[in-house]
């Protein structure tokens, strides 16, 4: 287990998390330049692909970590069957859900769908289903889309630590993505619920929605459930649905009998937003 693995367990995990929002929406020229010019130099973030390429016209680092994309950056897999990747990233985990609910984390560890979504009777649907749990990266485009066309049905916010999602922590954190503050986004579709799950991290201080703006901070203290029925909140198929500032990661619950995941994603391997993520079945 790595140094900052360890001290996750006693870092004052808000507070850092808190700051680390102060820092990115800082307007402070020498500051926010500072900033965007040392994480394109560490990690390799490739402006090129971005809408706005020149990493001066930024006005916070925290426009710069959430930038868009230049038209045509990325494209939907053309198969209309197709259920699409919802990030840039990297394959976590993926595979099946078993009958019981359990979802893998990595070897010797586990976490069930109704710790997950704080849920037992959402995460029912889920059963037999399957997942992908997609981890992004201080580099990487840090808007999430839509897999498939879905109207919003419910949120939860859901409380919990800021633990590091990177691969040191997902290898010996027990149940981490159910421990971190989230927010559980249920659609409904054509094939029944589907859940995004956005689950921040440390040095994550914001989840935001194309729907509602900031969903992250303020840090929940308890569940807290937000009923979208009836309010026509239809997002397509490659649609942008939320965003976060710095890496963390998002997990996608498809329910039993829908579709089959795309049988090359393994563990750990580099994909992009609008990939095949997983085929329907015949209807």
């Amino acid at each position: 287990m790595s140094l900052l693995t360890q001290l996750t367990w006693v870092l004052p995990h808000r507070a850092l998390s808190s700051l680390a929002r102060r820092l990115a929406y800082s307007e402070n020229a020498a500051l926010k330049q500072w900033l965007i010019d040392t994480v394109t130099r560490r990690f390799g973030v490739d402006l090129s692909e971005a809408a706005e390429p020149d990493a001066t016209a930024y006005p916070s680092f925290n426009a710069f970590f959430t930038r868009a994309l230049r038209p045509g950056a990325r494209d939907a897999d053309s198969d209309p069957r197709s259920l699409l990747m919802p990030a840039d990233g990297r394959i976590s985990q993926c595979g099946p859900i078993t009958g019981d609910g359990r979802i893998f984390q990595a070897k010797g560890r586990e976490f069930t769908a109704a710790e997950l979504l704080g849920d037992a009777t959402a995460a029912a649907s889920f059963a037999g289903g399957r997942f992908a749990t997609v981890y992004l990266s201080p580099r990487d485009y840090h808007r999430v889309h839509m897999p498939w066309r879905g109207t919003l049905r419910e949120t939860v916010h859901m409380p919990g630590r800021l633990f590091s999602v990177g691969p040191d922590a997902v290898a010996n954190v027990p149940r981490l993505f159910a421990r971190n503050e989230r927010l559980v986004c249920h659609f409904d579709t054509d094939f029944g619920p589907m859940a995004l799950v956005m689950v921040g991290a440390l040095l994550v201080s914001g989840v935001e929605t194309v729907w509602s703006g900031i969903e992250i901070p303020a840090y929940a203290s308890k569940p807290t459930r937000r009923d979208w029925r009836g309010q026509g909140i239809v997002l397509e198929r490659f649609a942008e649905m939320a965003r976060f500032n710095y890496g963390s990661t998002v997990v996608v619950l498809l329910p039993p009998d829908v579709a089959e995941l795309d049988p090359s994603l393994q563990p750990e391997q580099p994909v992009r937003l609008g990939q095949r993520l997983a085929t329907r079945r015949a209807q």
